[in-house]
């Protein structure tokens, strides 16, 4: 394994840059990656990405960049921070340039809409296998500003290697960022893509004014579907119960900084969803996640009423009130075992 000097973060939305500070903090030499040439010249000129992370200072040893090559061929570790939709365009063109021994890192969460393909299934769709030893998926409970701010954050590293998922465990932690390792690839990226769509319908419910009653539901019946789901994939159901299961899942249906609840909220208050992405600048995962997470569940056989009905809403136009009776009135059933009995 390479000696970890200098990062390469591919990405430099809200996630990719706290995350690039966390690891300059620690004292790397970090290169962040950005399409925006006007965001590559602002952050080095100004040392602030106002766009994406307005409020904090980089320091000097993190340098921003236009250049892909640039960015990851002198890398000792690369984090893909790019949003789904475009981890296969970036990281395929980023391929030739990838060091054998370098940890890749993917924080991004979501399923591919065209394939159905979680973020792991991509990389190794566009890498060479000879980068496929190499792979480890970071998830878990961590909005950026937080991290940004070094407010105690913890999170999973998952790898099939368990010596690549240390190696990236040791590299990224401190005393406000701590790490643990897991073998559960599919259930550590099922509970993070999927938790989004959960946070649209939590959302939308506290947009409708309903209580906590409703929201708590939500959350178990929630992480209920998200776990038939990631074990009919191949996931261990305990992993469900860890920080990019329920921990990943109760801080995005919650928090203030939620981008996908904030969806949810201003669907309940009734705009459309075309009003809220037009004013939204950065990315809500769950609302693209939602199709291919719709069509995995047909794919796999597994009952989703929660996830169908953010799709019908998102995608079909179906009012969210109408949907919230569409769950409630549904066929009576028993609720154990949680992780593969009734829907």
């Amino acid at each position: 394994m390479t000696d970890i000097q200098r990062i390469g973060v591919v990405g430099a939305g809200s996630w990719g840059s706290a995350l690039a500070l966390q690891c300059a903090r620690k004292g790397f030499h970090v290169t962040l990656w950005a399409y925006e040439k006007d965001v590559v010249e602002a952050i080095n000129a100004t040392r602030i990405n106002a766009w994406f992370l307005p409020g904090f200072t980089l320091p000097d040893n993190l340098e921003a960049t236009a250049d892909l090559e640039a960015c990851v061929s002198s890398s000792d570790m690369v984090l893909c921070v790019a949003p789904t939709p475009h981890v296969g365009r970036v990281m395929g063109a980023a391929a030739p340039y990838l060091r054998d021994g370098v940890p890749v890192v993917s924080c991004s969460k979501g399923i591919e809409n065209e394939s159905l393909q979680l973020v792991s299934e991509i990389l190794e769709r566009v890498l060479p296998p000879r980068l496929h030893s190499q792979l480890c998926y970071l998830s878990g409970p961590s909005f950026a500003k937080e991290v940004a701010s070094g407010m105690p954050t913890v999170v999973t590293i998952a790898a099939h290697q368990d010596k690549v998922a240390v190696a990236v465990q040791r590299a990224m932690s401190d005393i406000h960022f701590r790490c643990y390792t897991s073998p559960d690839v599919v259930g550590v990226e099922m509970g993070g893509a999927l938790k989004n769509v959960i946070a649209i319908a939590a959302g939308c419910a506290d947009g409708l004014g309903f209580g906590h009653n409703t929201r708590a539901a939500l959350i178990t019946r929630g992480l209920a579907e998200i776990t038939r789901m990631a074990v009919r994939k191949g996931a261990n159901p305990l992993t469900l119960l860890g920080l990019s299961g329920m921990g990943d899942l109760v801080l995005t249906c919650t928090g203030e900084l939620s981008r996908n609840r904030t969806v949810g909220f201003r669907l309940g208050q009734g705009e459309t969803i075309e009003q809220i992405l037009g004013d939204m600048r950065m990315v809500a995962e769950g609302v693209l996640t939602s199709r291919s997470a719709y069509r995995l569940g047909q794919q796999l056989g597994v009952e989703t009423p929660i996830i169908e009905q953010v799709y019908r809403v998102l995608h079909e136009g179906h009012d969210a009130r109408d949907a919230v009776e569409g769950l409630m009135m549904r066929e009576l059933k028993s609720e154990a075992p949680v992780a593969y009995g009734a829907a």
